[in-house]
């Protein structure tokens, strides 16, 4: 699938699923490498992706493999979005592995390329995440976030999400400590 086919505009991003992605194995590569790139980028700019350094590009190709895995065995799902044919941004959950919490999931990671922050491809691809989550029969979706990242915690409020938690001053960043924001969006009241 052509990716640039799938977006109802040049500013509308088109957002596809993993077995999109992995149809065309020659997509699969672009898209491993377009994902490093995008990580890299952002975690030298400072963003708070799980990350102090720049993944390499090892990293980012077997953090893919496990979650396309997790995909394939109904324990996962993941997002790519792109304007105009190229990739700006990913976006994934992973259920939770202990039996107790199986119905649950946590949104790990949406990274938006920043020359494409402000085009709705953050909020895009956490929409269909979300509805990926209700689909899969997901009853709790959680993410945490740093509490310095204004941007994403409104985008996350703005989608129903609730804080239930927070540890001051937890993540660490050289010598600078941001606080650890939990959030969560509970289907079971919104069914």
């Amino acid at each position: 699938m052509n990716p640039a086919m799938t977006s109802g505009g040049p500013s509308e991003p088109a957002i596809l699923d993993a077995m999109e992605l992995t149809a065309d194995p020659g997509m699969g590569v672009r898209f491993a490498e377009s994902a490093h790139q995008i990580l890299a980028e952002l975690v030298s700019g400072g963003a708070a992706l799980g990350w102090v350094e720049p993944p390499s590009r090892d990293e980012v190709v077997e953090l893919l493999g496990h979650v396309v895995s997790a995909v394939q065995d109904g324990d996962a799902a993941l997002r790519a979005a792109y304007l105009d044919g190229r990739l700006v941004g990913l976006g994934y959950w992973l259920r939770y592995a202990r039996p107790t919490h199986r119905p649950h999931a946590d949104l790990e990671k949406i990274a938006v390329e920043t020359a494409a922050h402000g085009r709705g491809v953050g909020r895009a691809m956490a929409s269909a995440l979300i509805a990926d989550a209700r689909e899969a029969g997901i009853e709790v979706l959680t993410l945490d976030a740093r509490g310095d990242n204004t941007g994403a915690l409104h985008l996350y409020r703005s989608l129903g999400f609730t804080e239930y938690g927070r540890l001051a001053d937890f993540v660490a960043v050289g010598e600078h400590r941001y606080d650890k924001v939990f959030y969560m969006l509970d289907f079971r009241r919104h069914a």
